[in-house]
């Protein structure tokens, strides 16, 4: 199994989502796994329960859900590392500087792995992975805006669903990848 950490403050909105609703969208018998974790999270032994009406709405899962908190040993094994706004790709990358090259926010890993060639990816996922990290120090840089999913915290449930189709239209990008 090749796993895909999703990481956000709390793990329990935008990272929680974009691990389930990977989950749900990806073919049978798919090798990847997506996983989540908080830079700040406790432990919570379910789902938010706005959280999963919100993914269920989406076609998630919510079932068997339970946050944890960011931890290097979770990103060792992990190779690829996706943040849901700039600040958890950095607290990932401050934990564990030696998993840089498989960092990213979300967005930014969908916009520079597509950004290849048709057929750079041949090599697999870690071949993906690499040509993204690759192209990330050549490619323009983007306003923190269009890098970062906005925290939904506090606000309406109307926002955390909108969050929810931000985070599932880049999910999309991830299987078409």
């Amino acid at each position: 199994m090749t796993r895909i950490l999703f990481v956000c403050t709390a793990n329990v909105y935008r990272s929680v989502l974009a691990e389930r609703l990977l989950a749900a969208r990806l073919p049978p018998g798919s090798v990847l796994r997506p996983e989540s974790a908080g830079t700040q999270a406790c432990h919570r032994p379910r789902m938010e329960e706005t959280t999963r009406a919100v993914l269920e709405r989406l076609g998630g899962d919510g079932s068997g859900f339970v946050s944890r908190p960011l931890t290097a040993q979770l990103m060792a094994g992990a190779p690829l590392v996706l943040g849901l706004a700039r600040e958890h790709r950095e607290a990932a990358v401050r934990l564990a500087p030696a998993a840089m090259r498989r960092c990213f926010t979300l967005k930014e890993f969908v916009r520079l792995a597509n950004g290849g060639t048709a057929g750079e990816g041949r090599g697999g996922f870690e071949a993906v992975v690499a040509a993204a990290a690759n192209r990330r120090g050549t490619a323009a840089p983007v306003p923190q805006t269009e890098d970062d999913i906005s925290d939904p915290w506090g606000g309406p449930r109307e926002e955390l669903y909108e969050c929810a189709l931000e985070i599932a239209r880049e999910v999309s990008g991830l299987v078409r990848l």
